[in-house]
């Protein structure tokens, strides 16, 4: 598939005044699943080590295949590769591994989600407990035609113990064996950061979202602010998603 440029300069509208500033310099960052700018943050965050990009060893790229959306009757169970970043019991995972790398605001363009810059390559895990429900081991992304569906590029999505449906995008990888209706654990790797789809920075698009039915990625894509959350899964701590209408 012949692959455009993407765009620097489509506009933004931001939901809040960010509540944090973070690492990267003043580039521009398109879309993440709806029209719109993103700017990675200005200044360093707070780091509590030495880390810089981390990559996971045993990552490599999955041959092509076509993006599945089907959920299966029968769940399997993957080995969790444990990291360093394990800790015994505990619940809830920030996405992106170690969280020292990582930047991101309290804002987003359009609809609630977050968009977490890292180096490309760091590894990505699965936030808590549960099944994975679709994955794209594909870049369909046209930007001619710039299809909302299309937008994520690389993605896997999670269904939690929680009930919660979790939404990681723009991935460069999925690690092997992630498929649906495998079992993931929390922590447990399930790519690396990329700037597929309509990304121009790599970055991890996340969405926290209910559960529904396979391509409705318009819900997918985000419909609770992160933010909070991922703040308290960095400090260890068992924040649950609430979710409209609860």
């Amino acid at each position: 598939m012949r692959r455009q440029p993407k765009s620097h300069e489509l506009e933004m509208n931001h939901r809040r005044v960010p509540l944090r500033t973070l690492a990267a310099a003043a580039l521009v960052l398109a879309g993440c699943g709806g029209a719109g700018t993103a700017t990675p943050p200005a200044d360093t965050a707070t780091t509590t080590g030495v880390a810089t990009t981390v990559t996971d060893p045993s990552t490599t790229t999955s041959p092509p295949s076509t993006t599945t959306s089907t959920s299966t009757t029968t769940t399997t169970t993957t080995p969790v590769a444990v990291g360093p970043w394990h800790v015994e019991g505990r619940r809830y995972y920030f996405p992106v591994q170690p969280p020292e790398v990582a930047s991101y605001r309290d804002e987003h363009h359009d609809y609630p989600a977050t968009d977490i810059f890292a180096p490309a390559g760091t590894t990505v895990v699965a936030v808590t407990d549960g099944v994975v429900h679709e994955i794209s081991r594909v870049d369909e992304w046209d930007p001619e035609v710039d299809d909302g569906a299309t937008r994520a590029g690389l993605f896997v999505t999670i269904v939690g113990d929680d009930g919660v449906r979790y939404h990681a995008s723009h991935l460069a990888t999925v690690e092997p064996g992630i498929e649906p209706g495998v079992r993931v654990g929390a922590g447990q790797v399930i790519g690396t950061v990329g700037d597929t789809g309509n990304a121009n920075l790599p970055h991890v698009h996340f969405g926290i979202s209910r559960p529904g039915g396979p391509g409705d990625w318009e819900t997918r894509r985000g419909e609770v602010w992160p933010y909070e959350y991922l703040q308290a899964w960095t400090r260890g701590e068992a924040a649950t998603p609430v979710l409209p209408g609860e």
